[in-house]
């Protein structure tokens, strides 16, 4: 099977546990409007690897990875590439390599299903706690994420949240403590991580000729991630 990529990173470090070789697949259901990479929104071009290739690949920094690391399916979303990512982390299992999915949790179907029965960590983007942002900012509904969290319950997958703190949007104490109260409601979540809103990514956006919905907000500043950080 054939995957449709649009880079690797060897030794990533912030993609999961360890040391991991994270591949960013093409393709992604959602518009976030504080999206980072929209370079990976279509699900044309980019690199043509098999499932095998991959693996092979990823098995060269085995010695690296100790044994926390291993490999992480990124993107994008890599669930509208399901089926590839589930012979991925088949293929990993076999050379006993350790798994983890970076995912919005916005696609819940079959084939989803069985990856996750080969999916040793989840890294789960929960962007917003209100359903009302997610369908102005994001493009799909929070219970659908919240549909997929109880399925990673279910599964007893490890998990860690994710939400990014964008400014004068989501960056309040009522958000933050119902992030935590969604945590608190799920034992497979062993870690919560808030991450700083950055503006980086506007060259992207420039030099695709598209407009950054939240260019004009600012970034977060340090104290006031501490403070929502102890707040969490």
């Amino acid at each position: 099977m054939i995957g449709n990529i649009h880079s690797i990173e060897s030794l990533g470090t912030v993609d999961g546990p360890g040391i991991r070789y994270v591949v960013f697949l093409k393709g992604c259901n959602l518009r976030c409007k504080c999206c980072h990479n929209p370079d990976t929104w279509d699900t044309d071009g980019g690199i043509q690897l098999t499932a095998e290739q991959i693996v092979e690949r990823a098995s060269r920094y085995r010695e690296y990875f100790g044994t926390a690391g291993g490999i992480t399916l990124s993107g994008g979303e890599p669930l509208l590439q399901s089926e590839f990512a589930r012979e991925v982390f088949s293929l990993c299992h076999n050379n006993g390599i350790n798994t983890c999915l970076d995912t919005s949790g916005s696609i819940i179907n079959a084939s989803v299903k069985e990856l996750l029965n080969v999916t040793d960590r989840v890294l789960l983007d929960i962007k917003y706690t209100s359903d009302k942002l997610y369908k102005e900012n994001v493009g799909c509904s929070l219970y659908t994420v919240l549909e997929f969290l109880k399925l990673l319950e279910e599964l007893k997958i490890p998990t860690t949240l994710r939400q990014v703190i964008i400014p004068s949007v989501n960056d309040t104490a009522e958000n933050i403590l119902e992030l935590k109260k969604i945590a608190d409601g799920h034992k497979c979540v062993e870690k919560t991580e808030l991450l700083p809103f950055k503006k980086i990514c506007q060259v992207k956006y420039d030099n695709m000729g598209i407009k950054f919905p939240f260019e004009n907000l600012s970034e977060p500043t340090a104290d006031s991630m501490k403070a929502l950080t102890k707040l969490l």
